[in-house]
């Protein structure tokens, strides 16, 4: 049986929810890791680059005269490990916006994705994203997907930078802020159980995607309500 919930506001993850797992740590990590070096070595005015660096350097430890190298060899020990490092992210999305720009890079939806996005977009429902990759990297892959740009979906995007970390109940109760909302009135979804707690303890409608073959598929989702694909979910507006 299909669930219907009533909002105002749909917020979504974006990796293991809208596209696979496998597309950001296989496509889009080996298009970012050996441009990282040179994208650096390239923007040393960029005050966003340089600001990532300068961070990089403090949170892995190497001087502040530590070579392009040292950088990237710490880049890539966070990128083998998954970690949503800010200064990481903020690199990488600035190299995918160009990726996406130059049509190197295609975002692969699941085929659920779009109808659902476009059916509450056009029903009134106001949606916005909130991931741990960067906005310009949130922005940049919706410019060119498997089914168009989408872009104009969607009115707000937040990341660990503007909201904060995505397993913590402060960062849902900044993003209801932004978004003028009471949080009974947003619902968001993720495949993350931690992320939904998270988004739970601010007072979120939750549901968890658990989608086949996804490295959350088989997790325990405890009282989030559990969906495979959007077709068994309906979200109508307030």
């Amino acid at each position: 049986m299909t669930a219907t919930l009533t909002a105002r506001w749909v917020v979504l993850d974006i990796e293991g929810t809208l596209t696979a797992t496998g597309y950001v740590h296989v496509t889009l990590y080996d298009y970012a890791r050996p441009r990282l070096g040179p994208w650096i070595d390239d923007h040393p005015d960029d005050p966003e680059v340089a600001g990532a660096v300068a961070r990089i350097k403090e949170l892995g430890g190497l001087p502040a005269d530590a070579s392009t190298v040292d950088v990237v060899r710490v880049l890539h020990g966070w990128m083998d490990a998954d970690q949503k490092i800010a200064p990481l992210k903020t690199l990488q999305g600035l190299i995918w916006q160009r990726g996406y720009a130059e049509g190197d890079l295609t975002t692969e939806f699941f085929g659920d994705v779009a109808p659902a996005l476009r059916s509450w977009h056009e029903s009134g429902l106001r949606l916005a994203v909130f991931s741990s990759g960067s906005v310009a990297g949130q922005i940049a892959s919706f410019s060119r997907t498997t089914d168009g740009d989408v872009t104009g979906l969607f009115e707000k995007h937040f990341d660990t930078v503007n909201a904060g970390p995505k397993r913590e109940a402060p960062s849902y109760r900044a993003i209801a802020s932004a978004l003028d909302a009471e949080p009974g009135d947003i619902v968001f979804f993720s495949d993350v159980p931690a992320e939904l707690d998270g988004a739970a303890a601010d007072g979120w409608q939750t549901v968890g995607l658990a989608r086949d073959g996804e490295p959350f598929g088989d997790a325990n989702f405890g009282t989030h309500r559990t969906i495979r694909t959007f077709d068994e979910v309906k979200v109508v507006p307030r």
